[in-house]
């Protein structure tokens, strides 16, 4: 499957990209976990899907047929959810299109949208948060950046779960075994990155990158050279 893809930085503090794409060909590809749950508006033969999409736990492999689709992307910091449609119920492609106001625009919570360009997508965000509709736990983000909390166990899951929809040992499990594969691609070897990132052995290691990103070590290390 062949992509025309860029992306760029956002203005807000909420937000980890803002990105583009648009489909040539039809074809194959492995959709790899993702901490993250985005905004996705599609366009595609004069109809606009607006889509929430949650985050991923396992690689997943996907087929795609709509030639010359084309997407706008707004990519969520971890953290940051709307309360309304909380990362968990949209988790491993429990997607929710919002329903069409017009061709160009679509309800969300009882007011019409126009859907955010490339260009625009930083004032789609801030109207969302001066609307109140997304929001951050400044708990979630200070524990993600090492920062200390005086939460209990069981309480510190519970805002996890709600403000990202996975467990803060998921999030680490994805975040390391992405960690594993930029550190294979500079060049660094399988054995190495075993040990940085401290996974117990080499069949740990493999059997994390398969689970997460639906590649096994010695591929990765093969493609970058």
């Amino acid at each position: 499957m062949t992509f025309f893809y860029k992306d760029r930085p956002s203005d807000s503090s909420l937000v980890e990209t803002i990105w583009q794409a648009q489909s040539e060909q039809s074809g194959a590809f492995i959709s790899t976990a993702s901490t993250h749950w985005e905004m996705v508006v599609t366009r595609y033969q004069g109809k606009t899907i607006f889509t929430v999409r949650g985050p991923e736990t396992q690689a997943t492999p996907l087929h795609y047929q709509r030639i010359g689709a084309a997407w706008i992307g707004i990519r969520f910091k971890v953290g940051t959810f709307m309360p309304y449609l909380p990362p968990a119920t949209l988790r491993n492609f429990r997607d929710v299109n919002l329903p069409e106001a017009t061709s160009q625009s679509f309800w969300l919570q009882g007011a019409a949208w126009e859907a955010p360009s490339f260009e625009n997508a930083d004032a789609f965000v801030a109207r969302l948060v001066r609307e109140g509709l997304l929001v951050r736990d400044p708990i979630v983000t200070a524990v993600l950046q090492g920062h200390p909390h005086n939460l209990s166990p069981r309480s510190l899951q519970v805002r996890f779960l709600r403000a990202t929809g996975l467990t803060y040992k998921t999030i680490q499990q994805i975040e390391r075994a992405q960690q594993a594969k930029d550190l294979m691609e500079r060049g660094t070897s399988i054995l190495h990155t075993v040990h940085q990132l401290g996974y117990y052995d080499q069949s740990h290691l493999t059997n994390s990158l398969k689970r997460f990103l639906g590649q096994p070590p010695a591929q990765i290390a093969r493609v970058s050279q």
